[in-house]
């Protein structure tokens, strides 16, 4: 909700009627209006007047800067193929049709190399779908109703303060909180049991757990026989998985995994919350997957608040008619190049065509991507034209050719899918944009009237998308039109209030039934039984990288109050580690990888295990006074199945900073 005077918004605050939410900023978005009317923000379209990297930029007129990077298009696709220009967005812009929709249909219609997105959550959806065929679960607000609740690899109360409430809702009630994470996190400080496994080990965990129901008589077989396929070559494959022989592998001692299996097992409604940590390891797919057979053994998706509760962006998606948006049927065939590799990918002389173009828009690659230095290589490359939009001149758009100014949140119009509840919101513009910023889609029009294309579907309005988004037919979205959601701002999709996509199977898998056993997989080449996965294994520390408190990976750190309250870059270690180095809280240490280095400050922690280190993720200043983000020291490692990465499968290695010389 913003209030507006004499078109300035003067305040921001949350909307007390959203009954998911009810009225509750975070510390990011609290000060959104500061982002809004900063300084630094850019309000004009700027071209690069100096060498790439170091943000010297002059103004020109829209006019100009279009002209200018229609005609390069124009040549770059004549001269090598419209694969040279490849497009890297992501979600930055939190919205249906700014995220995605003309865009995808000028640069898909034009032939550009196409983006593989799946750098986060895509990973996890796989793992769940090769088991119970989507990658959502139960309405999240369910909670209240669970009696065991798991909170899987989630600091929730960091990072989803939302939910928070509810989970204490479920304890006022009864209900048992165990939360599963190499860290000690706030959450698990708060937890009634903390299971501090060793990094990646979540699928053996779960693999445990399955051996100790199979062998005790644990598992709701009448479930099973009627809604699940499989089962007899699951019991084989678990009895290589008991607490004893799983306990070196998982970091927990066999009484703790053989405890959790019969307390998860025997309570219900028992209720798995993970959500990505766990997917940003090589096994990534994997460890969903496994995770997704023990609400099927136990029967808890019977339950109401029983199952597994994950992100509910693909049950809005799915509601949402998404090909009349996107427009499929226009996209030419073309290469798809993951976002992951992008720093490889730009570097890449072989690839055929190279990458000459790059249009940057809702992301910031250099600190968000894995591989940072190589990336920073690419992007330095002076035959590379690189063309960023964006509020701010971004790490990215240091390198940029042109900077193009784009709206805030609170300046253009949008539907509003959620992630983590099932409220569908608009989202409607308080201003007019600041100084001559435009939204992405009036970005990609006026890109296409440069470009000389006249196609109707290229200049649709917003609300002309949005309406057509809602008219999809689905049941869920009944009585939800454009007009109630502009009167009332945000409406609950249809589902019922007591809604249990699996108690009685109906699942959406080749074969009708969860697949404890898959045969997609087995075409895939991929292992079709659950199993721990490949475990990484690597020199020195193991690396776990988690959200800061004021910072949405690079958002908001250009502003001063994040800043001073986020501090410098910093490794957590144990005091073991700590001493086997030479180091102790305040030094400042060397970080390194093979993928790069950096300096941070060292802060000796109790919130870790021995062999695990810990970083803020996003862009901070280092100990040099150099910005910095931990992604200088990550791979592209790529996860099993999903198309994501093994950010966490980092290695470093810490000595004091004098080591260097």
């Amino acid at each position: 909700m913003v209030d507006v005077r004499d078109g300035k918004a003067e305040t921001l605050a949350g909307d007390p009627t959203h009954p998911f939410t009810r009225g509750t900023l975070c510390a990011k978005v609290n000060h959104y209006l500061e982002r809004v009317y900063h300084p630094d923000r850019v309000q004009h379209p700027l071209k690069r007047i100096g060498p790439k990297g170091e943000a010297h930029f002059a103004r020109v007129t829209w006019d100009e800067a279009l002209a200018d990077i229609a005609s390069r298009w124009n040549t770059i696709a004549a001269e090598s193929g419209p694969e040279a220009i490849l497009p890297h967005s992501s979600a930055g812009v939190q919205g249906l049709i700014q995220t995605s929709s003309l865009d995808a249909r000028l640069l898909g219609s034009m032939g550009c190399s196409n983006l593989d997105r799946n750098i986060c959550g895509a990973v996890a959806s796989a793992g769940m779908s090769a088991t119970i065929g989507v990658g959502s679960g139960i309405d999240p607000e369910e909670v209240v109703h669970s009696r065991y609740i798991v909170l899987w690899g989630t600091n929730t109360i960091h990072t989803n303060l939302h939910y928070w409430p509810l989970v204490r809702e479920a304890r006022s009630r009864g209900a048992r909180l165990v939360v599963v994470d190499p860290i000690r996190t706030r959450t698990a400080q708060e937890a009634d049991w903390h299971l501090q496994i060793k990094p990646a080990s979540d699928a053996a965990l779960a693999m445990s757990v399955m051996h100790v129901m199979i062998r005790d008589g644990l598992v709701d077989r009448d479930y099973v026989a009627h809604y699940a396929v499989g089962y007899d070559a699951l019991v084989e494959r678990a009895r290589e998985y008991s607490p004893a022989t799983m306990a070196a592998v998982v970091g927990l001692p066999p009484e703790d995994i053989e405890r959790f299996a019969r307390e998860y097992a025997t309570t219900q409604p028992s209720l798995l919350r993970p959500l990505i940590g766990i997917e940003h390891h090589r096994n990534g797919a994997m460890q969903f997957r496994a995770l997704a057979c023990l609400p099927v053994l136990s029967g808890a998706w019977k339950h109401r608040g029983g199952g597994l509760a994950r992100s509910t962006h693909a049950l809005h998606f799915a509601t949402l008619a998404m090909d009349r948006v996107l427009m499929p049927e226009v996209h030419k065939p073309a290469r798809v190049l993951n976002m992951r590799d992008i720093g490889n990918d730009l570097c890449n002389q072989d690839l055929r065509p190279q990458v000459r173009a790059l249009m940057v828009y809702g992301a910031n690659p250099m600190v968000s991507m894995p591989n940072q230095n190589r990336i920073r290589q690419g992007l330095l490359r002076g035959d590379l034209f690189t063309v960023v939009h964006d509020l701010f001149i971004t790490d990215t758009a240091r390198y940029a050719d042109y900077v193009l100014p784009a709206t805030s949140q609170i300046e253009h119009l949008d539907l509003s899918p959620a992630w983590g509840h099932l409220y569908l919101a608009l989202n409607r513009p308080a201003i007019a944009p600041c100084g001559e910023s435009v939204s992405n889609t009036e970005l990609f029009r006026r890109l296409a009237a440069a470009l000389g294309r006249t196609e109707p579907y290229l200049f649709e309005s917003d609300e002309s998308m949005l309406r057509a988004a809602l008219a999809s037919g689905h049941p869920w979205l009944a009585g939800i039109t454009y007009e109630r959601l502009w009167e009332e701002g945000h409406v609950r999709l249809n589902c019922g209030d007591d809604w249990r996509p699996f108690a009685a199977g109906g699942f959406p898998t080749r074969s009708g039934k969860a697949e404890l056993y898959s045969e997609p997989l087995r075409e895939a080449g991929l292992d079709p039984l659950p199993s721990s996965g490949d475990l990484a294994t690597g020199d020195g520390l193991q690396l776990i990288t988690g959200k800061t408190l004021h910072f949405l990976n690079s958002g908001y750190s250009h502003m001063d109050r994040h800043r001073r309250r986020e501090g410098e870059l910093f490794i957590e270690l144990h005091a073991d580690d700590a001493r086997q180095r030479g180091v102790a809280t305040g030094d400042v240490v060397r970080v390194s990888s093979e993928r790069g280095e950096l300096h941070a400050i060292c802060r000796v922690s109790d919130r870790l295990r021995p062999g695990v280190a810990w970083m803020p993720f996003g862009a901070l200043t280092d100990a040099r006074g150099t910005r910095q983000g931990v992604n200088a020291l990550t791979p592209e490692e790529p996860t099993d199945w999903g198309g994501g990465s093994g950010l966490y499968d980092t290695f470093v290695e810490v000595a004091p900073a004098r080591a260097t010389g």
